[in-house]
């Protein structure tokens, strides 16, 4: 990565620290591994995270940062767009002239700026884990959980439409200090609805969603590189936007999936589901030993 021209440093990709400086939107092929810097940084502070909260379990402390967390992200936007939200006159700073190339470096990209999506997975999580009264009662209301879900999604649309954006507006600017926060709750009440006993989208299988599921990180990780491949290698079935052009994205970027799915991903979760199942069985035979006396 380093030999490539416009990429970031080699020490940026393994430390997962790309998202943190400036991205280059000539580098198609790279330019989503901002997310799984966002997911490492995830995976490395929440066991951190929750370590402290279970010293002193407590559902005020636990509300306190869930709520601290969503805060700062709004706050911080609202902070570096202070100059779009402001009334005229009252702020001395000037929108950059660039505005797209600010917004993904200081607003879409970091990790500190997209914790809301984060933190309302985590939130779903705890709730049916420690509460399941809680859970139970939104289980009950899938229907509601929908109709609300669908209606701060749309909300958040329309605060993004591309009208606002390419104006740079603040409605759009209003959508990106609040917006984010807003969408995670809507898609988290539609994850809800969709595992509620009553929704109306528990009702429906999707053909091909569980394939799409198993392959959806593998997908990830490769989907715009198998693309650029297709565009280098074949370029006379890429060369225009057509069926022939989706069908050959769509196999070749499945069979990258599987094979990588297969040899790397597949092998690691088998062996991560014999090591916790040793380690359960640990558990039990201590449990089941006598006491010495």
């Amino acid at each position: 990565m380093a030999g490539v021209s416009g990429a970031a440093p080699l020490w940026q990709f393994l430390t997962f620290t790309v998202n943190l400086f400036f991205v280059d939107f000539s580098q198609h092929a790279f330019s989503h591994v901002w997310s799984l810097c966002v997911e490492e940084h995830f995976y490395l502070v929440l066991p951190l995270l929750v370590i402290w909260l279970m010293r002193r379990p407590s559902l005020r402390r636990t509300v306190f940062v869930i709520g601290g967390v969503i805060l700062f992200g709004i706050c911080f936007r609202g902070y570096k767009l202070l100059p779009l939200i402001a009334p005229p006159g009252w702020s001395g700073r000037e929108v950059p002239d660039d505005f797209g190339i600010f917004y993904y470096r200081y607003l879409y990209y970091p990790t500190y700026s997209r914790l809301d999506g984060l933190v309302v997975g985590v939130t779903l999580a705890l709730v049916r884990i420690f509460r399941p009264e809680w859970w139970s009662w939104l289980a009950r209301r899938g229907h509601a959980a929908m109709v609300a879900g669908i209606a701060l999604t749309g909300a958040v649309c329309w605060m993004f439409r591309d009208d606002a954006m390419a104006d740079a507006t603040k409605i759009a600017a209003w959508g990106t200090v609040i917006g984010f926060p807003l969408l995670a709750v809507g898609l988290g009440l539609l994850v809800v609805s969709s595992v509620s006993r009553d929704g109306w989208l528990s009702r429906f299988s999707v053909p091909g969603s569980r394939l799409l599921a198993t392959l959806a990180f593998s997908l990830y990780l490769t989907h715009k590189e198998v693309a650029h491949l297709d565009r280098s290698y074949l370029p006379s079935l890429t060369a225009s936007p057509d069926w022939k052009t989706v069908v050959v994205y769509a196999v070749t970027c499945l069979v990258a999936a599987g094979v990588l799915y297969g040899l790397v991903e597949r092998p690691f979760m088998v062996l991560r589901d014999r090591f916790e199942r040793r380690a359960a069985e640990r558990v039990d035979a201590e449990m089941l030993r006598e006491p010495a006396l």
